[in-house]
């Protein structure tokens, strides 16, 4: 009897065991999808750059003008799970010189590395999973003409059990998908094209939403802010719900992502006013895109404790 409930044991572990190996495995843009794509515009991917605030992470803290375009990494991330360090993500061998589209595109919408393994989402792939292949393709073609960097970043500072990436597979069953946070009836073209760029490239929620338990947005609460991911202070809510942005009008919210400015002639504070300097470079449409897509979020109260500053 103790024989047959030893075999008993040692079979269902090897079952789990295979269960958790074939669910948590690393997954891949489909290759006809990538095909499909148009050579990349670097001109274009310029564009998609400042969408997606590469700067803000991988450029040096407090990098001004020409020196944004320098993506040597370094920046620690400190977070309740560990501190991540942002990589070197210029085109030279300590970063992704070696890499393709295709590395690039299952890195940003898979968030899977060259060699199979699972990108910590630090890296807001759970947002950047709702992009466009081609404008992956135009970011590809435009990162090629940044200056390279041999900076070494250094490895990410993780306690176990987040050390072992294998199980970020299944997280990504909870939290990975492309589809659009919100439906929104009746959309009008600038807020669909605002949706686009806020749930996806702009990667908005990675910040202004409230986090679950196992790390994952909270998306019954989208944009409603939330705790900072570093643990001091809070984001805003950029909802129209008390605390937001009701009063802040679609041409406020453009001229913020522009100047820096609120309405109220103060600056954006922490790291928003890093942020604004991504969106200045944006073509004026799509700022305006933005703000008509914010204007239409379902309004919630704020996403954080009355008490956190």
């Amino acid at each position: 009897m103790v024989r047959k409930l030893a075999l008993l044991v040692i079979i269902l572990a090897l079952v789990g065991g295979a269960a958790f190996w074939f669910l948590s495995a690393p997954a891949r843009v489909d290759p006809a999808k990538l095909a499909a794509a148009a050579p990349g515009d670097p001109q274009r991917g310029s564009l998609v750059f400042w969408q997606g605030g590469c700067s803000s992470c991988h450029a040096a803290p407090g990098a001004k003008g020409d020196a944004r375009l320098v993506l040597a990494g370094g920046l620690n991330l400190v977070t309740p799970f560990g501190t991540f360090v942002a990589p070197n993500i210029s085109p030279s061998t300590q970063g992704i010189g070696d890499w393709s589209f295709a590395d690039l595109a299952n890195a940003m919408m898979e968030g899977v590395s060259p060699d199979g393994r699972h990108f910590y989402p630090a890296f807001p792939y759970t947002s950047y999973a709702r992009m466009q292949v081609q404008d992956i393709a135009d970011l590809y073609a435009f990162m090629k003409t940044l200056p390279p960097s041999g900076n070494v970043a250094g490895p990410h500072k993780l306690n176990f059990p987040f050390t072992i990436r294998r199980g970020i597979g299944l997280w990504k069953r909870l939290y990975l998908s492309p589809q659009p946070v919100l439906a929104i009836a009746n959309a009008t073209d600038a807020v669909k094209r605002g949706q686009y760029l806020v749930e996806g490239p702009g990667h908005c929620g990675e910040c202004h939403t409230p986090r679950d338990a196992l790390g994952g947005l909270d998306k019954t609460r989208w944009l409603a802010g939330a705790r900072s991911p570093e643990g001091k202070g809070v984001v805003p809510n950029i909802t129209g719900g008390e605390g937001g942005i009701d009063s802040w009008s679609e041409k406020d919210i453009s001229y913020a992502l522009e100047s820096g400015f609120t309405p109220d002639f103060d600056s954006l504070g922490g790291s928003m006013a890093d942020v604004a300097l991504n969106t200045a470079h944006l073509d004026p449409a799509d700022r305006d895109a933005i703000a008509a897509y914010l204007k239409a979020v379902p309004a919630h109260p704020n996403g954080y404790p009355a008490t956190a500053k």
